[in-house]
């Protein structure tokens, strides 16, 4: 199974709209070799993705971060409601946003 790496290759080499052969080509190696780090069977270190999304004419930006798991906590409690429940929160969500939104064109704070 690829692993992050192997996937930000293959994702740079598309959008750039390489090919293969063509990123092995600016990257000084062989398309085999692009092949094989694509379907994961060999794992690039961190420095050969960096050079690889690069020669794709890309860049890598990586940031560590403080830990946020909001987003999970708002799922592990919508897991816990009925779907009829989780519904009318959609719905009574929609309707904050909507009145937000309206109050906002209006310019009430």
């Amino acid at each position: 199974m690829a692993g992050i790496g192997n996937d930000l290759v293959r994702e740079a080499r598309k959008r750039a709209g390489l090919t293969q052969r063509e990123l092995a080509e600016r990257a000084g190696t062989t398309q085999s070799a692009i092949a094989r780090l694509e379907r994961g069977r060999s794992t690039p270190s961190f420095d050969a993705v960096i050079r690889l999304v690069r020669a794709c004419g890309l860049d890598l930006h990586v940031a560590l971060l403080e830990y946020d798991d909001s987003d999970w906590m708002l799922a592990l409690d919508a897991l816990r409601m009925s779907p009829s429940e989780r519904i009318a929160y959609a719905v009574d969500m929609a309707n904050t946003m909507n009145r937000i939104q309206g109050a906002a064109t209006r310019g009430v704070a």
